[in-house]
């Protein structure tokens, strides 16, 4: 797999296609299967209302990561998505592992939290890199983009579900 093999609207679509799909994951994770992590008072969470005024930049980060991640399996020529996902999966250890581990040892961050963004991004990262390589390898773009979709929607669902029956506490910005 080289670079040069793809268009460029090839590589803008398949990294925004995974940065969606990453999103999609990052919803249900920070809004319902963490949620209840960010209610405890903590001296290292900013205020709700103002985390939630800075989303945004938390999504460009995503979206960086994705670009590398997107460069790291062409240049590594990995094929398939199983391989992608294992590769997300190996490099969201090692770069997550080594945020939370320096977070730990400067911050106030709870362990718990610390713990659940590990692996959390983990799982963000494996997802980015299958959803990377099955959009490098189709020959169907649209049908890739229809999962995509389909699997945010679902995300989207479980996290409503989560906060709708009280398994995650819902959350409120209150000005």
């Amino acid at each position: 797999m080289n670079i040069g093999e793809y268009s460029f609207r090839r590589l803008i679509g398949t990294t925004f296609l995974a940065w969606f799909a990453v999103l999609g994951f990052d919803l249900l994770l920070h809004g319902g299967l963490l949620a209840r992590l960010y209610t405890e008072p903590s001296p290292f969470l900013l205020p709700p209302e103002d985390a939630f005024r800075l989303i945004p930049l938390g999504y460009v980060s995503f979206l960086v990561f994705e670009i590398f991640l997107v460069w790291l399996l062409i240049h590594l020529e990995i094929r398939g998505s199983k391989s992608g996902f294992l590769l997300g999966i190996k490099v969201g250890a090692m770069v997550w592992g080594a945020m939370v581990l320096g977070l730990l040892s400067i911050s106030t961050a709870g362990f718990g939290l610390m713990a659940g963004w590990w692996i959390g991004q983990t799982i963000e990262a494996g997802i980015g890199g299958m959803v990377a390589v099955a959009g490098l390898e189709t020959t169907r773009p649209w049908r890739m983009l229809t999962y995509v979709i389909l699997f945010v929607i679902a995300m989207i669902i479980i996290t409503v579900i989560l906060q709708s029956t009280g398994l995650a506490p819902a959350m409120r910005v209150v000005n």
